[in-house]
């Protein structure tokens, strides 16, 4: 067992590998955070954000010191950050690479990309690459079906992959080519991601297209047959009276239309072809 080490609050730490890069900065940010809240535990979930921005995972220091910022117990900081899966124990590499596993993505290919991904960087779940690059994890629902099987990089997603799409990803991110999420910003690090969740905006909020083709569907639908949302009534009636008749919602056609493909990489067979079929890899 290692000696007791102290962090920038000189708060013992048990178990610490004494190579925290947690400073005075890192705690003056803390503070910062939790002065954004009305009660300042609110904080923590961005704090251990923070926390993974600068030492690459979750580490005895940092619990200590949330815990000391915040007026908490260790044992209350670990019991958040072991429940989240975005909190991590073990270090990350440059990229964190998930893969959807769950129902929709599985069956459209899911499984058989992290399969692929295991075997290509040679790990297994939950772990990083020799260089440090990519760490691997298969992931429960993202949210996307809409563009299943999805991954995400660091947070960002990769929209409609293949094994052999998800292969050339993995490939690129490793030399160092420059990858563009297909609805999201520039690929950064895994640590610079985590200091944007922390709450610190790095100014690519609005870099890229954010919708897409396939989620904005069902408005386009809408558009062409005239439908409309109905009005919500005050008097509770079922559409009666002026209060219940059909809401006059204009949508642009633009917006109903989605992202030109020319902002969505891999799209462009979609708009030529006119449906939400899926590229053949």
């Amino acid at each position: 067992m290692a000696n007791d080490h102290a962090t920038a609050t000189n708060v013992p730490v048990p178990y610490s590998t004494g190579d925290s890069k947690i400073t005075e900065t890192t705690i003056a940010e803390m503070r910062e955070l939790a002065a954004r809240y009305p009660v300042g535990r609110s904080a923590l979930l961005p704090m251990l954000h923070l926390v993974q921005s600068v030492e690459g995972r979750v580490t005895p220091e940092g619990i200590e010191a949330c815990a000391d910022v915040l007026g908490l117990t260790g044992a209350e900081v670990s019991a958040v950050a072991t429940f989240y899966t975005m909190y991590k124990r073990r270090p990350v590499g440059d990229y964190h690479v998930g893969v959807c596993t769950n129902t929709l993505c599985a069956v459209m290919g899911g499984d058989l990309i992290f399969e692929r991904l295991k075997q290509h960087l040679d790990v297994g779940n939950d772990e990083t690459t020799e260089d440090g690059k990519i760490t691997l994890e298969h992931l429960e629902c993202n949210a996307a079906c809409d563009y299943a099987p999805v991954m995400m990089v660091n947070w960002e997603f990769f929209d409609d992959m293949t094994p052999q799409s998800a292969t050339q990803l993995v490939d690129d991110l490793r030399e160092g080519t420059e990858v563009k999420s297909p609805r999201g910003a520039t690929i950064c690090t895994w640590r610079e991601a985590e200091r944007v969740l922390a709450g610190f905006p790095d100014g690519r909020a609005d870099e890229g297209p954010t919708g897409g083709k396939a989620s904005l569907a069902g408005l386009r639908l809408a558009r062409e047959r005239n439908w409309s949302a109905p009005n919500g009534s005050a008097s509770g009636d079922n559409g009666g009276g002026d209060n219940g008749r059909a809401a006059e919602t204009t949508v642009s056609p633009e917006a109903a239309a989605g992202p030109r493909p020319s902002d969505q990489p891999g799209k462009e067979s979609q708009a030529v072809n006119g449906d939400d079929s899926r590229k053949e890899d």
